[in-house]
């Protein structure tokens, strides 16, 4: 099942998503991919790094006894087909494609095998990263640097999913979420023994191989099979 927000003329609603309408307590309406809306609305986003031994690989990074993690504000949030902003106070920023589990309800210190009862469902993440800025929180949590969506898949295995990423229709990243080395059970888990993760939260679980770099005028597609894709073009800050 897919949930959706969705921007109507009564308003924001959310309800499943299917032909061409969204389902609601209210009624069916009617929808486009333009009326997508952010599928969710976090307090926060916490996203994995250093998840795939390819990436470790490519990048030189020490393979991490646990998930290692940093935090997205929300107004790191660009819905589906919104444009990403160029930050004007980088020259090198690189997008990311992740899949990302949604929270259902409030909770703290969740084990592995019980994860599933606590999430919503799955979603997609474009970790945008302004690189050559110091640190994580420069780098990864300004406005616009957490592109999300388009919906929230409620029937998908998060351990077995083949993704790939496009810029300009070229593919960019290939690979399946089972080459992570902590799974999403083990890093919900990891994350609920250190924060109450609240419903509506992200949990995004990390890149393959081939980050790459994006400029204004690109646009980049991000696809998981049984789930969906994110569009997003990139264009200069205003």
């Amino acid at each position: 099942m897919r949930l959706a927000r969705v921007r109507t003329p009564d308003g924001v609603v959310t309800g499943e998503l299917r032909d061409g309408h969204v389902d609601t307590p209210n009624g069916p309406y009617e929808v486009d991919d333009e009326a997508l809306l952010a599928p969710c609305r976090p307090s926060a986003l916490y996203c994995v790094g250093r998840n795939y031994a390819a990436t470790l690989d490519q990048m030189d990074y020490d393979r991490p006894d646990d998930p290692d993690f940093f935090i997205k504000p929300p107004v790191s949030v660009v819905g589906p087909g919104e444009p990403i902003p160029y930050p004007s106070f980088s020259d090198e920023v690189t997008y990311a494609g992740e899949l990302a589990a949604v929270i259902d309800k409030t909770c703290k210190h969740v084990p592995p095998e019980e994860v599933s009862e606590v999430v919503r469902g799955y979603t997609i993440m474009n970790d945008v990263d302004a690189l050559d800025q110091p640190g994580r929180t420069a780098r990864k949590a300004f406005d616009g640097s957490g592109p999300l969506g388009p919906w929230v898949e409620t029937d998908v295995d998060p351990t077995d999913v083949d993704m790939r990423t496009e810029i300009n229709g070229e593919t960019r990243q290939e690979a399946n979420t089972g080459q992570m080395l902590f799974d999403p059970y083990e890093v919900v888990s990891f994350l609920s023994e250190r924060f109450t993760l609240r419903p509506g939260d992200v949990v995004a679980f990390g890149s393959p191989a081939n980050p790459g770099v994006i400029e204004p005028g690109d646009a980049v597609e991000i696809t998981y099979e049984g789930v969906g894709t994110l569009t997003n073009d990139v264009v200069e800050a205003e």
